[in-house]
């Protein structure tokens, strides 16, 4: 009898499990040690071999070297390469392990996918700079695609595309086919757009190449062209170039109605927030801006963005008030704001409301419409004091604000103050339960 009993402990022992007992009698699995990671100390998953000869998991030793160590944390010795090599035998007997131990819950570990390597994405990105400079477009269109797909496989793989160069590489394949026939073109272009939007941000280099002329025209083509991935992709890579290619683009025909028109309507939320932050680089551009304004007010973006304002999301709230706000620098948006019934109730509302910043363009924007009311009755100003802003207002300085912001505060309390008489306001007790939301 002992002798049976010695012989199913060795067993189950040879098979990574000591048979035991927990507090409340049930059988308890001991992972082998050797399967265990040395960081996390769980089972590993993706078994991997550093220089020093020590096995770790994938992830818990790429987090280790990503924090800026360079040392093995076993051993303390300095890596000789970053690249860590996959233990097939480990992996392989940790999953044999997994299946004799089912009847314990145990799941086989999947087979992981070898992650890319900088060798091998330096290799493709060589192979995409060799087809640009023979004008060999289906090819590049290929080699685009597999970087596309590798990227898409894991956040680890992405970051070792976008470290290797990859934005700097696509942008320069897409200015050199721009240049060429766009017709013959246009699939490797798009290819190539899309793939760019998995590479933000962009480095300088990068933003150099999507800036030249021939880059610039084919980026407005398929920002104005009907199909919808290729305008969002289109409008988030303008956004990445940032105000100093803005010029060139409001100058471009048909840029300013394809902005205007994926904000009224929209493809999605991502597309929509990169669009106003475009207008607004525009807007906010020394040198044109109130041709550029007056374009944009004709169109009708003053009541489009009071509409996106009634109910948005924090973002896009702040940006939509970021383009409203510089809009109000001119006349002709004052004018148009001041005419809109909507939008005095929608910048009263979102004070204190969203964030410090929805609320500091909000101020903004009531301040540059009440400090150039014109009309003798204070229409404007008459008609803030109707939805509470005095209360609104009286109620920010109370909470407090920064100097600049308590400033405007209190010219508006001035100006909304020779009002007061006209009309009944709102009663402060409508206000003592508001609390800041953020």
């Amino acid at each position: 009898m002992m002798i049976s009993s010695w012989r199913r402990r060795r067993a189950a022992r040879r098979a990574g499990k000591e048979p035991g007992r927990n507090e409340n009698g049930e059988m308890e699995l001991t992972i082998p040690r050797d399967f265990r990671c040395p960081i996390s100390l769980d089972l590993m998953k993706d078994p991997v071999t550093l220089s020093t000869g020590i096995t770790y998991d994938r992830e818990s030793i790429e987090k280790w070297i990503e924090a800026g160590n360079f040392t093995c944390p076993l051993t303390n010795q300095v890596l000789r390469s970053l690249e860590p090599i996959p233990n097939h035998m480990i992996r392989k007997s940790i999953q044999d392990w997994c299946v004799e131990n089912r009847s314990f819950g145990i799941e086989r570990i999947p087979t992981p996918r070898v992650p890319v390597s900088s060798v091998e994405v330096l290799e493709i990105l060589s192979k995409i700079d060799v087809a640009c400079k023979k004008e060999d477009g289906e090819g590049c269109r290929e080699l685009v695609v597999k970087v596309k797909s590798l990227a898409k496989e894991s956040e680890r793989n992405k970051r070792c595309i976008v470290n290797n160069g990859a934005g700097s590489v696509l942008s320069e394949a897409f200015q050199a086919f721009s240049k060429a026939s766009f017709d013959v073109n246009v699939a490797v272009l798009e290819e190539i757009l899309s793939a760019l939007t998995i590479m933000f941000p962009l480095n300088g280099e990068a933003k150099g190449f999507l800036g030249s002329v021939s880059a610039m025209h084919c980026l407005k083509w398929f920002l104005s062209s009907g199909d919808l991935s290729r305008r969002r992709n289109a409008v988030l890579v303008l956004r990445e170039l940032g105000q100093e290619k803005m010029d060139e683009l409001s100058e471009m025909e048909g840029a300013i109605e394809a902005l205007f028109k994926l904000i009224k309507d929209p493809i999605c939320p991502t597309a929509t927030n990169a669009s106003l932050t475009v207008i607004y680089c525009m807007i906010t551009s020394t040198s044109t801006n109130e041709k550029l304004i007056a374009k944009f007010v004709n169109l009708g973006i003053v009541s489009l963005l009071l509409e996106t304002l009634v109910d948005s999301e924090r973002g896009l709230c702040e940006k939509a008030l970021g383009v409203l706000d510089g809009i109000c620098n001119s006349e002709e948006g004052r004018q148009m704001a001041c005419n809109n019934a909507l939008s005095m109730p929608v910048l009263v509302k979102k004070i204190l409301r969203v964030s410090n910043l929805a609320t500091e363009l909000s101020l903004s924007i009531l301040w540059k419409l009440c400090k150039n009311e014109k009309s003798e009755d204070g229409g404007f100003l008459v008609e803030a004091l109707q939805v509470g802003a005095f209360q609104k207002l009286l109620l920010l300085l109370q909470l407090g604000c920064v100097d600049k912001t308590k400033e405007k505060v209190s010219e508006l309390l001035k100006l909304l103050n020779l009002h007061r008489n006209k009309v009944e306001c709102v009663d402060p007790m409508d206000f003592k339960d508001l609390k800041r939301s953020f």
